[in-house]
């Protein structure tokens, strides 16, 4: 039996979705939702209608690449165990969809439907999953509550609940209770985390397992072959990363590098590749007489000492921290700081800017003494100052950095083992 608050949810949300639809002038963004799920449904039944049986179907959700991130390493264990299990893939954002949209281990990837009775009971009777694995966050009653009601189990990972987040709010925490107590398993992202879900919401079904992104930045450091070609720039150079840097990002770190004695090799990673994010970019560093080159037209002409990279193509960051001293992750200073993780897992000090608040990782990163956070210019160009001209500090700091990361694998053996132990159950239902 649903809640008064869920009932009046369910029953409202097309009239919320259609009032969305009418400001669509006013917001693009909005105009970008509707858009890109014309016809979304449409697409997804000719593609299931190709699919082979399959008697495990797996299907999760993310709410963009970072939380479909976490996913990968529990994804790539149960995929290579059971090849057989047919997984799919449903994403909020544009950006997310864009970014994983030809995942070849999923036998389809689509945007999640608005989240009406109507649209969440078309999904549920295509895809006919056994399991719902929900990533972090992104909880929308219509689809949680239509999987329930067909029997599909439910299980949240990587979950976190902030201090002074919404879902503590008085006049809505009875909602959130309703919504946590639909999921099965939860597998949190810390002790703290379990405890806020128990004590606070009374989900005793909480337990910690950790963040599977630790395991997936592991993963993926084993493999940095797409940078072999820029390493011998960069041979016995100490070298600072910027990654996912926006323009506030972008000034800063400019105004300070600019005011070293002693400049590292600088390396710019552009939180976005636009053309035009990338020209004012580039008119920026013409103004202050920084000479660049794009990464696409690096030759052997490029000189690290003199010369600032410009990465102007995607897939390059994660893999160009293995070749940097120390590194730079933009977003603090905007709505907040991007992955500290990839540089970290290379042992490196990481600095941001102090919008960090949403994410656990960072936090924990900068309390452990593997970060720094700065607030100014003048706090900026003083640990650069340290870490460019004090190896030994330098290498310090990047210890801690990389045993913060190492110490926390683990949570995709967890998460993928209960997966594993369903899939098992359902191979016997089959059989029996």
């Amino acid at each position: 039996m649903n809640s008064f608050l869920l009932s009046l949810y369910s029953s409202l949300s097309p009239l919320a979705f259609g009032a969305a639809r009418l400001l669509i002038p006013l917001q693009p963004r909005l105009r970008t939702f509707f858009s890109v799920r014309e016809g979304s449904i449409g697409a997804l039944e000719q593609t299931v209608a190709t699919l082979p049986s399959s008697s495990f179907r797996l299907w999760v959700h993310a709410a963009s690449v970072g939380e479909f991130e976490q996913a990968r390493p529990v994804i790539a264990r149960l995929k290579e165990k059971h090849p057989d299990i047919a997984l799919f893939v449903s994403f909020l954002s544009d950006s997310g969809y864009n970014a994983r949209k030809n995942f070849p281990d999923a036998a389809a990837v689509f945007y999640l439907p608005a989240d009406t009775r109507a649209n969440a009971r078309k999904l549920q009777k295509l895809i006919k999953p056994d399991l719902m694995l929900l990533m972090r966050y992104d909880f929308w009653p219509n689809h949680l509550l239509e999987a329930r009601k067909q029997g599909v189990r439910l299980m949240l990972a990587a979950a976190v609940l902030q201090e002074n987040s919404h879902y503590f709010n008085p006049l809505l925490k009875r909602f959130w209770q309703e919504i946590f107590t639909l999921f099965e398993q939860i597998f949190t992202a810390s002790a703290k985390d379990t405890q806020a879900f128990r004590k606070q919401f009374g989900c005793l079904q909480a337990e910690t397992a950790g963040d599977p992104r630790f395991d997936q930045v592991v993963l993926r450091s084993l493999n940095c072959s797409k940078v072999d070609h820029l390493r011998p720039f960069y041979e016995n150079r100490t070298v600072l990363c910027a990654g996912s840097v926006w323009e506030q990002d972008t000034a800063l770190l400019l105004d300070a590098w600019q005011k070293l004695e002693k400049r590292p090799a600088l390396i710019l990673v552009p939180h976005e590749v636009k053309p035009e994010h990338l020209q004012r970019l580039y008119l920026d560093l013409q103004k202050r007489s920084i000479d660049c080159v794009p990464v696409s037209a690096i030759d052997q002409t490029f000189d690290a000492r003199r010369q600032v990279l410009v990465i102007d193509q995607v897939g390059y960051l994660a893999e160009l921290y293995s070749i940097a001293s120390f590194a730079y992750v933009g977003g603090g200073f905007g709505v907040n700081v991007h992955n500290t993780l990839e540089p970290a897992v290379y042992g490196l000090p990481v600095i941001f800017g102090p919008r960090h608040h949403n994410s656990p990782e960072a936090e924990g990163l900068a309390a452990a003494g593997g970060a720094t956070v700065v607030h100014d210019r003048q706090s900026l160009t003083s640990i650069l100052r340290v870490l460019t001209s004090d190896p030994a500090e330098r290498q310090r700091i990047g210890r801690i950095a990389g045993r913060f990361v190492t110490e926390r694998t683990g949570a995709t053996a967890k998460i993928a083992g209960s997966i594993e132990q369903l899939y098992a159950d359902a191979k016997k239902c089959i059989f029996a």
